[in-house]
């Protein structure tokens, strides 16, 4: 049994690169580049109705072997309300929830059970809120939908959009460690830590940062993060 799993979180900005093209295939030789076996997408959709996908699921099979989960629920979408879950062909999935959360946009966050090579994993992928005060609330809202049964073996990830170190994440604070992972934000000179990772307590990270290679720095506005991952 491997001892650890890689798992990542990228905002790929709808494919849109910092030099204004946008690109599904610069996303997909990104992604490929993390050699993740579980991946959070945000933004991987178009924002109006009927929300079609920036990235063809044939493309990341393609460059990374990493398959969708299903989380939309039209014919047309990759995620559901922009977030997304790839994994690898070794991982099975066991159930799939959306998410609602709380506040004045409308955001959702994306659940699913996964049977991994580490042992089974509950992992939220999220986009959060602009405002503080509501992205507390959604992260109520995910810790309270994980429930106490699954949280130790959890992992929430994706863009937190917090811009403080120190705050905004308060509801993960007990039952989970958030992870070090580094600025990813703007890719281009990172200066902010968007993007983050919290493991619950059966769980433990033996590496974990950005990627920031000339590629990724140009794909998007964000750089992608990781973790190696081990059972604690």
């Amino acid at each position: 049994m491997p001892d650890q799993l890689r798992i990542a979180s990228y905002n790929v900005h709808k494919a849109v690169g910092v030099d204004y093209r946008r690109s599904p295939e610069r996303i997909a030789r990104v992604i490929a580049s993390l050699k993740a076996d579980i991946v959070a997408l945000q933004e991987v959709d178009r924002r109006l109705a009927p929300r079609p996908a920036v990235l063809s699921a044939a493309s990341i099979l393609r460059e990374s072997g990493l398959v969708p989960v299903e989380v939309a629920t039209n014919d047309v979408s990759l995620g559901w309300h922009g977030n997304a879950l790839l994994v690898r062909d070794t991982i099975t999935v066991r159930a799939v929830e959306r998410l609602l959360l709380p506040g004045l946009e409308p955001r959702g966050a994306v659940l699913a059970d996964l049977e991994t090579p580490i042992g089974p994993l509950t992992v939220v992928g999220a986009h959060l809120g602009l405002l503080r005060k509501y992205r507390r609330q959604q992260l109520m809202q995910i810790a309270s939908d994980i429930g106490p049964e699954r949280q130790a073996r959890a992992v929430i990830l994706g863009d937190f959009n917090e811009w403080r170190r120190k705050f905004g994440l308060e509801p993960l604070w007990e039952g989970y460690h958030i992870l070090k992972t580094g600025p990813s934000f703007h890719s281009v000179a990172p200066s902010a830590a968007l993007d983050r990772i919290a493991l619950g307590q059966a769980l433990q990270a033996s590496d974990s940062g950005t990627l920031r290679t000339a590629l990724s720095k140009l794909a998007s506005d964000h750089l992608p993060i990781y973790a190696d991952i081990t059972s604690v």
